[in-house]
């Protein structure tokens, strides 16, 4: 059961290559993951966590990153390495349930909940519930109960003095929401608070530069998506309307579509529309588009799961090119792995200059994409 489980948590259903082309790069993908999870390994210590004790989800995303090796035999129980790390994740679940030390609890909460799914959903599924509860209640709701009287309310937050919703921590807490829905729902099981999710998609859509959906005074409308209502990690330009307006960037607008799949949006909608034009059109590896070097690993896992939630193989470039990105984007990852086995990046903004947490993004950009890809060449 726990191989179904483990092929669950691609974030996606498989896409399929059109040719054998794509085999001999996920034969080298394996073994630059294989690589990558060898250094991880060798970071953690001796009470279990890796990193910074008091960011759990360090630890939880190494966790992700070695129980989604496709080398990993899930016939056998875990190593006990493994089963150590989530032992001690489980430790540092708070009395209201959240996953965290001294902040930062929704990236920890989200980030424990999706390694808890990866590792056994049914073994740890009473830590994952409590959790779960814990990521719905952070939901913002300011002002009156239940009516939207806040740009802010729908949406979740990093928690405790930083309170206010942004889109990182709101695609991050839906997507271990999205992904514990039918746990929180099996049968005789003792009901489950769950998510304003039309709240969260008002949330998610005034984080959009779409006029026609978000009515915000600084929206633009080239259809990416900002941190928040009224900030953009990447400044303001000016709009098509001749209008100072936010200007969208790479990341955000990943974790904007990704934010409308969970949401159950259909492929016609003007918000996914819209931000599949701008990735399109604004597809590049060579940065963050918007932030330069900022974010850029972060960027690279969050492109990786969002298209593969999306059911888009590739992306309509300019001149009617097709932009085949599960190769580019693998191919420049591992181009770019440390003798080491590690990553890093350049640029240190948001932790990139620690190489476990990079390298997590990196591994698991590599194993969202190694996912995607048959097993065979099919025949035409």
């Amino acid at each position: 059961m726990k191989n179904i489980l483990i092929a669950a948590l691609c974030f996606a259903s498989p896409i399929l290559a059109q040719d054998g082309a794509h085999l001999s790069l996920k034969l080298e993908m394996q073994e630059t993951i294989k690589k990558g999870n060898a250094y991880l390994l060798s970071k953690q210590h001796a009470e279990g966590y890796w990193g910074n004790p008091e960011l759990p989800a360090f630890t939880a995303l190494t966790l992700r990153s070695l129980l989604s090796d496709p080398s990993l035999d899930l016939k056998k129980p875990l190593p006990e390495n493994y089963t150590k790390g989530l032992t001690w994740l489980i430790a540092q679940q708070q009395k209201n349930g959240g996953i965290y030390s001294i902040g930062l609890a929704t990236y920890n909460t989200a980030s424990s909940i999706m390694a808890l799914m990866a590792a056994d959903p049914v073994k740890y599924k009473v830590p994952i519930l409590k959790a779960r509860a814990f990521l719905v209640n952070q939901q913002t709701d300011w002002g009156v109960k239940g009516k939207l009287d806040s740009e802010f309310d729908g949406g979740i937050g990093y928690g405790g003095s930083y309170d206010h919703s942004d889109l990182s921590n709101t695609h991050l807490a839906l997507e271990a929401l999205y992904h514990t829905r039918t746990l929180a729902t099996d049968a005789g099981e003792k009901k489950q608070p769950e998510l304003d999710w039309a709240a969260a998609l008002e949330f998610v859509t005034k984080c959009q530069n779409l006029q026609e959906t978000n009515k915000g005074d600084k929206a633009g409308n080239d259809g990416g998506f900002v941190y928040f209502p009224g900030n953009s990690k990447a400044g303001e330009d000016v709009g098509e309307d001749g209008k100072i307006a936010l200007r969208s960037y790479g990341s955000m607008s990943y974790a904007g579509l990704l934010s409308l799949v969970y949401s159950d949006l259909t492929a016609d909608d003007p918000r996914v529309k819209t931000v599949i034009t701008w990735l399109a059109k604004n597809f590049t590896l060579k940065e963050n588009p918007g932030l330069g070097g900022q974010g850029l690993f972060y960027y690279y896992h969050v492109m990786a799961k969002t298209l593969a939630a999306a059911h888009l193989p590739t992306l309509d470039g300019p001149g009617g090119k097709k932009i085949d990105w599960r190769s580019e984007l693998s191919t420049k990852v591992l181009s770019s792995q440390r003798e080491d086995g590690s990553w890093i990046n350049e640029t240190s903004r948001w932790m990139e200059n620690e190489p476990i947490l990079v390298t997590c993004y990196a591994v698991m950009t590599l194993e969202q994409i190694h996912r995607t890809f048959p097993l065979k060449a099919e025949s035409n």
